[in-house]
């Protein structure tokens, strides 16, 4: 089996909010991957004494084992349980009902010699490359279903379309989320590769139309997942002159972690 993960922060003088782990039981059969997005907080620090790359740790940390520990338990049962687990390390000192208490996007993928099973929370995406060269891109779309006019505020967010109904859902404190996930499953035999991108790293494909995902996955094997985020950060920078501006950061942490499945 072939791994690559490549992690960099949108901004050398902050901290990089993503987590990426790769999973191997000491068994050597199967195996996971973890993908978290930190949701960088307001200036207030959102109720939390906590940094967002600290909840990254504990929360990707938390999924990675259990991912390796409990084979035959569902993907949404291990999200839940890892919120669980990272919201009682703080919330004695935290107040974790804050809309803005630290969160991630998620993506979870785990296999085994009979399936390979995943979650998507929020917009990060994972690539699922069938035996057959057929890429499906899993995305949890809440957000592009949302009006720009309703994300120009981060009032308006925080209050009215952060973790609720008719809007959309991060990893956050309550394990409840994990019902709200994108979930899927195929024959381990179907499935030939996989790659995890945090949104930073898919703009090459959601941003700037450089490609499909199809491509996307192609310029990873071919070229390395520093390629792909050595060529977002170009596109960025040309198009950080762009007026109107685009919506969201010029640049943004962008995380990648690929992997081609051996045969079945």
């Amino acid at each position: 089996m072939r791994t690559e993960l490549v992690s960099e922060p949108g901004d050398p003088g902050r901290p990089n909010e993503d987590f990426a782990s790769v999973g191997l039981p000491a068994s050597g059969q199967g195996g996971s991957l973890v993908v978290l997005d930190g949701v960088t907080p307001p200036s207030d620090g959102g109720g939390c004494l906590h940094s967002v790359p600290w909840f990254t740790a504990r929360l990707g940390g938390a999924l990675t084992e259990l991912t390796v520990s409990l084979p035959d338990v569902p993907p949404a049962e291990l999200l839940s349980r890892a919120i669980a687990r990272t919201a009682g390390s703080h919330a004695a000192t935290c107040d974790l009902s804050h809309p803005r208490t630290p969160q991630a996007t998620v993506v979870l993928a785990r296999w085994s010699s009979d399936s390979v099973d995943w979650l998507v929370l929020s917009d990060s995406v994972l690539l699922v490359e069938s035996t057959d060269g057929t890429v499906t891109a899993v995305r949890d779309d809440r957000l592009d279903r949302l009006p720009l006019s309703a994300l120009a505020s981060h009032a308006v967010v925080d209050t009215t379309l952060r973790n609720k109904e008719g809007g959309f859902f991060t990893a956050a404190a309550d394990p409840a989320v994990s019902s709200r996930a994108v979930t899927g499953s195929l024959p381990r035999g179907e499935v030939r590769a996989l790659a995890a991108l945090t949104d930073g790293a898919a703009r090459w494909v959601e941003r700037f139309g450089e490609g499909d995902w199809a491509d996307c996955l192609a310029l990873i094997r071919t070229e390395g997942a520093r390629a792909l985020v050595d060529r977002v950060r170009s596109l960025e920078h040309a198009d950080a002159a762009r007026v109107p501006p685009r919506r969201g950061k010029t640049h943004d942490d962008a995380t990648i972690v690929h992997t081609d499945l051996p045969p079945a």
